[in-house]
C-alpha cells in the first residue's frame, strides 16, 4: 500500500475499497472462490477489461486478493481473497442487506442488480 496519511481508520478502509467495482468485485470472489478474469468479465459486463486490471492490482497491491498465475498456454490467472480480504465479506453483507432494505423502503427497482 502506498504510504499516505490518514484521519481516521474509516477513511484508510476507504482507500482499500472505495471505488465503483472493488466491493462488488470482492464480493464475486468472494461467493465463489477462486475466480479467473475472464468469469469477472462476464460478471461485471459494464466495467471495461482495464479499469478491471486496474482494480485488481490495487487490491493485490493492498494484500486483500492473491493473485496466482499458471505457466501453460495460454496463460491462466486466478483470484482468491486474503485473509484481510475474508475479513470484508460480513462487512459486504451488511452493505447488500442495508441496500436491498433501503430499495424496498424508497421503492427503487434492483432487480436485475443483485449480486447474490
Amino acid at each position: 500500500m502506498k504510504l499516505y496519511e490518514f484521519n481516521c481508520e474509516k477513511e484508510l478502509t476507504l482507500s482499500v475499497i472505495g471505488g465503483k467495482w472493488k466491493m462488488i468485485i470482492l464480493w464475486y470472489i468472494g461467493l465463489d472462490s477462486p475466480q479467473r478474469f475472464s468469469k469477472l468479465r462476464r460478471l461485471l459486463p459494464n466495467v471495461t477489461p482495464k479499469m478491471l486490471t486496474t482494480q485488481l492490482r490495487e487490491l493485490e497491491e493492498d494484500g486483500i486478493i492473491y493473485r496466482k498465475v499458471y505457466q501453460q498456454v495460454p496463460p491462466k490467472v486466478e483470484y482468491t481473497l486474503t485473509e484481510h480480504g475474508k475479513s470484508l465479506i460480513p462487512i459486504l453483507e451488511l452493505m447488500y442487506q442495508w441496500g436491498k432494505a433501503y430499495a424496498k423502503d424508497m421503492n427503487i427497482d434492483i432487480s436485475g442488480m443483485s449480486a447474490q
